[in-house]
């Protein structure tokens, strides 16, 4: 099960974890998804876990990507070890990023001798209306946590949701309104929370062993630098958020319509070289 494969990353975080995997059972939907949180991070770390995969079995999750930047790329390689899970379809509004993740997909199982059916969309309500999806991964920019987690419960699907869950306060009690009346299980990838460090860090804190704690410094990283990127051309096969070039800024409220309707212009695809797909 699950919380068992955690426990022995727990223990074994610095030697090798494959006689232990193989020995695992497979795991259901909702176990996945409401422990992945505390485990994503040590897996994408762990090259280790990439012949660990059991591929007799057949997969109980099949998993969607919203996202196909460079922290769904991180992810994408330790879901791709857990055994009983499939990586089926992703969605992106970059053209060169659908490409990439197909060909990442494709030889990841192709490794495992394993059948790589892998299909890309450019709008993420396509990819929802996808019933063989069961669960995603949305690793989008922050305005738009909100928006495509509430859909995606909507839709059925479980997710696992990259941080900050969401952009505002407003759109956070949304967001939970929503899971609770669907039924989804969502986890948010705040590792600061779920990693075994930092909740062992806590603990030591909480049981009094440190003393008594009278001060605390708070590191929340650099302030923000003023704007001063040069101009760039825009790709041809970047279509824009939800699969316009018109990138509106979200606005989740208690209604149902979250964003308006946009035409999807037709742009041709440039060449891609093979160095932009690695």
């Amino acid at each position: 099960m699950m919380e068992e494969f955690l426990i022995i990353i727990r223990k074994n975080w610095k030697r090798s974890f494959s006689e232990n995997i193989m020995e695992k059972k497979r795991i259901s939907r909702r176990q996945f998804i409401g422990t992945t949180a505390a485990g994503m991070a040590g897996l994408a770390l762990m090259p280790s876990l990439t012949a660990c995969t059991n591929t007799a079995q057949k997969p109980d999750i099949k998993l969607g990507f919203i996202g196909m930047g460079r922290q769904a790329m991180f992810l994408l390689n330790g879901f791709m070890q857990i055994p009983g899970v499939q990586v089926i379809a992703g969605c992106d509004v970059y053209g060169i990023k659908r490409l990439r993740f197909e060909k990442r997909v494709k030889e990841g199982y192709e490794k495992k001798e394993m059948k790589a059916k892998v299909i890309t969309y450019e709008r993420y309500q396509d990819l929802l209306a996808n019933e063989e999806v069961n669960a995603v991964v949305i690793a989008v920019p922050d305005h738009s946590h909100a928006m495509i987690a509430i859909a995606a419960c909507k839709a059925g699907k479980d997710v696992y949701l990259e941080k900050p869950m969401t952009f505002t306060i407003k759109e956070g009690q949304e967001l939970c309104r929503v899971v609770r009346e669907t039924g989804r299980v969502l986890a948010v990838g705040s590792q600061q929370r779920s990693d075994p460090n930092f909740q062992h860090a806590a603990k030591l804190v909480q049981s009094g062993k440190l003393g008594a704690i009278e001060k605390v410094h708070a590191y929340v990283g650099a302030p923000p630098t003023p704007y001063d990127l040069p101009e760039e051309p825009i790709p041809a096969d970047l279509t824009g958020t939800c699969g316009s070039r018109i990138f509106l800024p979200i606005s989740i409220l208690t209604t149902s319509s979250i964003r308006p309707s946009v035409s999807i212009p037709k742009i041709p695809t440039p060449g891609i070289t093979k160095a932009a797909l690695s």
